[in-house]
């Protein structure tokens, strides 16, 4: 369908000085690091600060005042380490406790106010991606698919993945603190505590191998699972680590037969680590026995690294992160669509007819490259609503999008998809719609400009049978000439362009016209 075309975007070098910041529900980390390759760094300085923000959130739903005022501080110092050290790029996120605050928002907003720091909420798919990046690091993963597991304080992401990306991913409500949280009505009886655990447990699931096959291995992430590592002897110094599973049980055993005060001075557990590690212990240990591994491999990275790395790659290699997070969402929502059962050669089909558009009207649209990756997701998924009833399956559409998780996407930017994805079809956007009013100005005029491209795409494949393989667009002062490239009897095609095309008429003010490359092509062609 033609090359893409990308706008300069300047390139840094090394040696690169990175930072980044991980707001977790069980504590706040920070790392700055130099470095000298895309693999070599050397770290300047690294913080821990024990705010557990998860504390109220899974008990009332809204983030602690003195929580929120400790955050605060411990940023405001992370902010400092970064100025000393002349730390221009950053990239701080967010997890479960801010995610589903009812106050989240607002404490973002806080942080930036008094410490000038922008801070990311993402979602449970973006957490498993960043991981991942971080554990191709240090794992030679290879072609073959691993259980990724990474727990937190507020949330569990199970994936499935291989050296190239993620097949499958599920995010569970279900981290260390938040079990504890939940569970505090089973006392100080570590038994009960127990029973009343694994019952709780007991809903997670490890998806079957399609193909047969059986799992390379198991991969644990999180504090928690380093900690329990080291309980069971393993050094912090040991590098990636392979825990028998049987240890581990061991360690539980352990766990179950002490006292909070007797983990801390007995086994030598933080504070905040202490009353957490046996809900986290036996998360890791069902996912085990559903996997059917004897140990667990413990590469001591998680979100902080992969947030360096993936960092760090998008700036020295600008095009070729472009590129891969274009594949990115190519496999996740494909890994969505079929869940809905969609047909995935037309989605595909619309999405590269979509972002070829999207790349030759850049003077028209004024778009920015993040809206490209938005309108691809949109293309992806705009069907997937038929999965419910052909009836409304824009509206259909929108709802399930909006309630997805892709990596790379905030909840925002997938509100923003499920809207574009909405308008591919019947009613224009209107004041009225309900998803479209709760999006501020701005975003309303991104979701018009990219839904106007959509349709056009999607017009370009009525038959679902990709007859139109190119387009072309040509771009004057009262008109936008598609020439199209494709087989022969796309006449149904044309006719849905001219039908379809009023919103992209109305939105650039320019009529709509199409030529046919090939046998018919006079010498005004492109």
């Amino acid at each position: 369908m033609g090359k893409k075309k990308r706008s300069a975007v300047e390139v840094a070098t090394f040696p690169l000085r990175v930072a980044c910041v991980d707001m977790g529900s069980n504590a706040i980390r920070f790392v700055a690091a130099e470095f000298r390759s895309e693999a070599d760094y050397s770290v300047l300085a690294s913080e821990r600060c024990p705010v557990r923000l998860g504390h109220s959130v899974f008990l009332s739903g809204r983030l602690d005042p003195q929580a929120m005022d400790a955050a605060v501080e411990a940023l405001a110092g992370f902010k400092k380490h970064m100025d000393k050290h002349a730390i221009k790029h950053y990239r701080g996120v967010a997890t479960s406790a801010v995610r589903e605050s009812k106050n989240g928002r607002e404490f973002v907003k806080r942080i930036a106010s008094t410490t000038g720091l922008k801070i990311e909420v993402i979602s449970g798919s973006e957490e498993a991606r960043l991981v991942h990046t971080a554990v191709t690091r240090v794992v030679a993963l290879g072609n073959r698919r691993w259980l990724l597991v990474d727990l937190g304080g507020g949330s569990v992401e199970v994936s499935l993945v291989d050296q190239q990306g993620c097949y499958w991913s599920e995010s569970h409500t279900m981290g260390s603190v938040r079990l504890l949280e939940e569970l505090t009505e089973a006392g100080s009886d570590p038994g009960r505590f127990r029973r009343l655990l694994a019952e709780y447990i007991s809903v997670l699931k490890v998806p079957g191998m399609s193909d047969g096959q059986q799992l390379a291995g198991y991969i644990a992430t999180g504090g928690n699972i380093e900690a329990l590592a080291k309980v069971a002897g393993f050094s912090d110094e040991s590098g990636v680590t392979q825990l028998p599973v049987e240890t581990l049980r061991a360690v539980i055993e352990q766990l179950a037969r002490l006292s909070y005060r007797q983990r801390v001075e007995d086994l030598g557990l933080r504070d905040d680590r202490a009353d957490v590690i046996l809900p986290a212990a036996m998360v890791y240990e069902r996912l085990a026995e559903l996997s059917g591994a004897s140990e667990i491999t413990v590469p001591r990275v998680g979100i902080k690294e992969g947030v360096l790395f993936d960092l760090v790659d998008s700036l020295v290699r600008t095009r070729d992160h472009e590129d891969r997070q274009e594949r990115e969402v190519l496999a996740s929502a494909t890994i969505v669509g079929r869940k809905y059962l969609f047909d995935e050669a037309h989605a595909h089909h619309v999405a590269g007819l979509a972002v070829l558009l999207f790349d030759q009207l850049r003077s028209l649209h004024g778009l920015a490259i993040e809206d490209r990756k938005i309108l691809q997701a949109a293309a992806l998924l705009h069907d997937m609503g038929q999965f419910v009833s052909f009836k409304g399956h824009h509206k259909h559409s929108l709802y399930l999008i909006c309630n997805t998780e892709l990596p790379n996407f905030g909840d925002r930017e997938m509100l923003l998809v499920g809207n574009v994805a909405r308008y591919h079809r019947k009613a224009h956007p209107q004041d009225h719609h309900h998803f479209f009013t709760i999006l501020d100005e701005g975003e309303r005029s991104r979701v018009t400009r990219l839904a106007a491209l959509l349709r056009v795409a999607d017009a370009l494949d009525r038959e679902h049978r990709q007859r139109v393989t190119g387009v072309t667009a040509k771009v004057t002062d009262d008109e936008v000439a598609l020439w199209l490239d494709g087989t022969a009897g796309a006449l149904l095609e044309g006719f849905t362009v001219q039908k379809k095309a009023n919103l992209f008429q109305q939105t650039f003010d320019r009529t709509v016209s199409l030529r046919f490359l090939g046998e018919h092509q006079d010498a005004a062609g492109p």
